[in-house]
């Protein structure tokens, strides 16, 4: 996914938050390339680090269509959710597949819903690659 990196910013621990803009919203999340990378555009992959529990950090939303925003010291992911055959979980975030790591089994009736997912921003990764 194409991405405008605004900013990066170094927090203790080594941990590096990048300020970050897409057609459609703009959060702040952890950054793993160059840290001395400058403000442009970027081809990254999105992660989450952290177990998707349904009804707390993933819920269904009215809204259509790929949206990211900041909440307090989260990012908010809106995306379309897709469930493979072998349980797996994947969020369509515009066009890009991110998959989720699930603490318990997704009710089977979410399938193709669209879903929010409210993740602190150290836990949400972009790795910058090249095309």
């Amino acid at each position: 996914m194409l991405i405008e990196l605004l900013n990066l910013t170094e927090r203790p621990g080594s941990l590096w938050l990048a300020e970050v803009r897409a057609s459609f919203g703009h959060a702040t999340v952890r950054w793993y390339g160059d840290r001395g990378a400058e403000p442009g555009e970027y081809h990254v992959e999105w992660t989450i680090d952290e177990d998707i529990i349904w009804g707390q950090n993933a819920i269904p939303t009215g809204g259509i269509g790929p949206g990211l925003r900041t909440r307090g010291l989260g990012a908010v992911l809106r995306g379309q959710l897709s469930l493979t055959e072998d349980g797996a979980a994947l969020l369509d975030f515009d066009g890009t597949s991110i998959l989720l790591d699930l603490a318990d089994p997704l009710p089977e009736d979410v399938a193709g819903a669209w879903i929010e997912l409210c993740i602190p921003r150290e836990k949400v990764g972009l790795y910058p690659y090249a095309l």
